[in-house]
């Protein structure tokens, strides 16, 4: 009965009610409400009219029927006309606004819901409280879908205190039961959404007592109970895994419950699919806290009720428990029975596939090749499940044994031609770069830990998901340098130069280039790669590192001659005045280390530590070698390198290479840096005094002589030097700094070429004595120096007699000084002063000669028997009495004694002459005798010893 065709006998009677005109004004909104398009938003102030009129109205209660009986019907084409509405604009209408209008239409609802309860009941009308109850009810399912839940919430908390009025027993009307539960429910959801859980499923729980053993009620609170438990678990709480699992027990039992009352077919169906589903959740969560056996009594309950459930997911819930158990053969059976099941959904398979693969690792990978191949025959699979599979399988940045079985795996997957074919065509281009990705990914890790056999492979495979365009050409160019590496890597030198000829036919760039050099050079063809060198420099996209990079990889294969072209490269790009990425001094110091490895190369070394000085000169010592310590420590190392392979040539009598060396090293170690107020002047010096001492012993070795510019260039050298010792020495006694002074045998060196270059122009000038008294001056002279000029100075085209007497007097006189004199070359330097003495000045001055002699005499009073030496004491006894033979012919008495004399004395000092001595003084006694009674006619035989 509809409340439209209720009769109202009081009608007239309402029309003079004082509801009357709240009532009017209600209508008359409503029939705008009615009249309104949904098309447009609501007009304005039209819920809040009707408001208003509800309030008004509730404070005129009580109302007659008659009166009740008219607030029903409005009520009613006010919910109509909100239901018209709503569904009118839910299929015009899906703007931004449409939120703003379900709100006031839910607005509207609950006016109309409201003003029913203000009627409550009315004669005529049969279960007034629970249609007004589903008025609350719709509303707050209104409510609910906004996510207004605490209006939700009133509206169900209304429709439940109009429904308790009523004794459930007393209920017979299905719907009403319906509504009875639904509004539980629907109660218990809100109280969910608002947080409190407890009463939600207290609510449920109340919920069991109104099921009316009906199977829909069933089916519906077990639902409801599962909906909660997956929620809950979808949480990923540890307490929520417990409490989801009670509640699915609990959906669990209903199921069952409602199983064993209903009689119908189609209700049992719908109650064990939900049974079924429910199980399934609960397997689920089983497997999350790990209760794998738990979860294989799932699966076996599931198989085993009538029909047995075939559901794809049990399948994977069987494996995972299996998996979890560690017995891969079950997990394994799993996974293959999964092939045979067609109605497996792609999704599935491809997660079980990487679960399996993921437990079992490297041990599954044949398995996962298996299933996905099986898969593959069976059913349609999509690219991007080939890629997921293929990316589980790969591992990410995985390496050792097991990776490269992994890899193994995926290189036979990928190539299959049904797996490339996949990924054909403009729709899976976005799959295809991924595939392409994870395999290059994957063939990057093997090259990074240098299995380069299974590098390669993965890269082969790679190049399947790359067109042959135009556009992928530079991507296919990249592929083929890759491999050439690989194959580098494992000296396949041909497979090698096969790829980079074909990556330079694609795009020709200096990686190609480089690549083709490391070829030639694991070739050890030097010269070709030399070559390659130079076109390198050619390349569009050149860059000097590769220069540097180059060097590097020829010092590696110690193919030093390569590294030389390729320094030599670089330090013509210094010099050309681009920006670089190492300094020039770099490039220069790693270029002498590489020639210095080996000998020979000193000239090329040479070369270039020559064009260093060049460039030195033109930028400066700061540009050139830098600023501050690393400046100095720049230039310090090539004066040093300089001097060592000057020193080395040198011992080698290399000294034409020599002195070149030593000339560089006086420069570098002059050249002054950041400020500095002067060089290292002693290694200055020292360089110096070594140039010319090298020139001339060159000079000597090739027998020729120095040509004056020659000698004048020398000279310039050794005054450079002499004002560096002067200073040096000046500085020395003024500061007491030893550490700034230079060793004694340079001075001598010095010295001694300076005498000789001097001589050249003057040869016994004055000059040279200056130069020598000079040095006998200077705290550097020693005797042994004083007797190798004086030796130097009395022998030779250039001999200096003058000279030699000066250096040996002076040397006689500092070894005599000594308190401990050596004799040996007290002897030596005594027999060369009267060598001096009698050829340079004859006879003509023979009381010098004799004066030597008895200063000898004097040297040997006094000492030990064979302390003097005695082969220089006997000569000097015998030249001595020899001298008296010419005095004696020429009948010069006096000097022909004198010199017997001491002839006879110096034998007396003479171990050994005794002999001699007895002769001697038996001749000299006859002499005296016989000189005056003969003619004085003995003969120059009979006199000399």
């Amino acid at each position: 009965m509809r409340i439209a065709e209720i009769s109202s006998p009081d009608h007239r009677q309402g029309l003079n009610e004082p509801q009357s005109p709240v009532i009017s004004q209600i209508e008359s909104s409503i029939k705008e409400l009615e009249r309104h398009s949904p098309e447009f938003p609501f007009p304005e102030n039209l819920s809040g009219d009707l408001r208003l009129g509800v309030t008004q109205l509730s404070s005129l209660a009580p109302f007659s029927n008659s009166v009740k009986l008219q607030i029903w019907k409005l009520c009613y084409r006010l919910w109509n006309a909100c239901v018209d509405i709503a569904n009118a604009a839910g299929v015009r209408s899906s703007s931004s606004s449409s939120a703003m209008f379900s709100e006031e239409n839910a607005k509207l609802r609950q006016i109309s819901s409201d003003l029913l309860f203000l009627a409550a009941e009315v004669a005529g009308i049969p279960s007034p409280a629970f249609k007004s109850a589903s008025f609350f009810y719709k509303t707050g399912l209104v409510w609910h879908d906004l996510h207004k839940f605490d209006l939700a919430n009133t509206c169900f908390e209304k429709a439940t205190d109009l429904t308790s009025r009523v004794e459930i027993g007393a209920i017979t009307d299905s719907e009403e039961r319906k509504l009875l539960l639904g509004i539980n429910m629907a109660r218990s959801r809100s109280a969910w959404e608002l947080s409190d859980r407890n009463l939600a499923i207290t609510l449920l729980n109340r919920a069991k007592n109104i099921l009316f053993g009906c199977a829909e009620n069933y089916k519906a609170l077990a639902n409801q109970y599962l909906m909660f438990g997956q929620i809950v678990l979808s949480n990923n709480e540890v307490c929520g895994v417990s409490e989801g699992l009670k509640l699915m027990n609990e959906a669990l039992d209903l199921c069952e419950k409602g199983m064993r009352i209903v009689k119908r077919k189609e209700e049992t169906i719908a109650l064990k699919t939900l049974r079924s589903k429910t199980l399934r959740f609960i397997a689920a969560s089983h497997l999350q806290r790990d209760e794998f056996e738990s979860v294989l009594k799932c699966v076996r309950v599931l198989r085993d009720c009538g029909g047995g459930d075939d559901h794809p997911s049990l399948s994977v819930l069987a494996m995972k428990a299996w998996l979890g158990l560690g017995r891969f053969g079950e997990a394994e059976k799993e996974l293959k029975g999964m092939v045979v099941n067609k109605g497996i959904p792609e999704g599935v398979w491809v997660s079980a596939v990487e679960a399996y693969f993921l437990a079992a690792g490297a041990a599954g990978a044949e398995t996962a090749k298996g299933v996905f191949l099986g898969l593959l025959g069976r059913c349609h699979v999509s690219a991007g499940s080939a890629t997921r599979v293929v990316r589980r399988v790969v591992g990410e940045g995985s390496s050792g044994e097991g990776s490269r079985v992994r890899a193994k795996v995926v290189a036979e997957v990928v190539s299959d031609e049904r797996v490339v074919a996949l990924f054909a065509g403009e729709e899976a281009v976005k799959e295809r770069t991924t595939m392409h990705a994870v395999l290059w990914n994957c063939a990057a890790d093997h090259f990074r830990s240098k299995d380069y056999e299974m590098s390669a492979e993965m890269f082969e495979k790679s190049m399947l998901y790359v067109p042959y365009n135009i556009e992928n050409r530079i991507l296919r160019a990249k592929g083929f340098r890759v491999l050439c590496l690989c194959h580098l890597g494992l000296s396949h030198l041909d497979r090698a130069q096969e790829y980079i000829n074909e990556a330079e036919k694609l795009e020709p760039n200096i990686a190609c280039a480089f690549l083709k050099f490391k070829i030639n050079l694991q070739k050890n063809d030097y010269n070709e790669a030399i070559t390659q060198v130079k076109a390198m420099t050619t390349c569009l996209d050149f860059t000097p590192d590769f220069l540097s990079l180059s060097s590097h990889e020829a010092i590696a294969c110690r193919a030093l001659p390569v590294a030389v072209a390729a320094l030599s490269h670089l330090l013509y790009f210094h010099s050309s005045g681009k920006p670089m990425p190492t300094t020039e001094v770099m490039v220069l110091r790693t270029l002498v280390t590489i020639l210095t490895q080996d000998s020979g190369n000193e000239s090329e070394v040479l070369k270039h530590m020559k064009g260093a000085h060049k460039r030195l000169s033109e930028l400066g010592s700061d540009c050139f070698f830098g600023k501050g310590e690393v400046g100095r420590r720049e230039r310090d190392w090539l004066a040093v390198n300089s001097w060592n392979i000057g020193t080395r040539t040198g011992k080698e009598k290399n000294y034409e290479l020599c002195a070149e060396f030593f000339r560089l090293a006086s420069e570098l170690y002059g050249s002054v840096v950041d400020g500095e107020i002067e060089g290292n002047n002693v290694m200055v010096c020292k360089s110096l005094i070594l140039t010319v001492s090298a020139m001339i012993a060159d000079e000597k070795k090739r027998k020729t002589t120095l040509l004056e510019t020659e000698v004048k260039q020398a000279i310039d050298l050794l005054d450079r030097a002499g004002k560096i010792l002067t200073s040096i020495s000046a500085g020395s006694q003024h500061d007491g700094d030893e550490a700034t002074s230079i060793e004694p045998n340079f001075f001598f060196i010095y010295t001694l070429n300076a005498y000789d270059l001097h001589a050249r122009f003057n040869a016994i000038g004055p000059q040279q004595l200056h130069l020598i008294k000079d040095f006998a001056a200077s705290k550097s002279c020693s005797s042994n120096y004083l007797l190798q000029i004086g030796l130097h100075a009395s022998q030779g085209t250039q001999s200096n007699p003058e000279v030699a007497t000066f250096a040996l007097n002076a040397c006689l006189s500092s070894l005599l000084t000594s308190p401990s004199p050596d004799y040996q070359y007290v002897a030596l330097t005594v027999r060369k002063l009267i060598a001096v003495c009698v050829i340079h000045k004859g006879n003509t001055d023979d009381d010098v000669v004799y004066r030597m002699y008895k200063q000898a005499y004097r040297i040997m009073v006094g000492l030990k028997a064979g302390e003097y030496p005695v082969e220089e004491g006997k000569w000097l006894a015998m030249t001595a009495w020899n001298r008296a033979a010419l005095p004696v012919r020429l009948g010069q008495v006096e000097s022909a004694r004198k010199w017997m004399s001491i002839g006879l004395e110096l034998a007396g000092k003479v171990p050994g002459m005794n002999t001699y001595k007895s002769c001697m003084e038996d001749f000299l006694a006859g002499f005296e005798k016989k000189f005056h009674g003969h003619d004085n006619g003995e003969t120059l035989s009979e006199l000399v010893v």
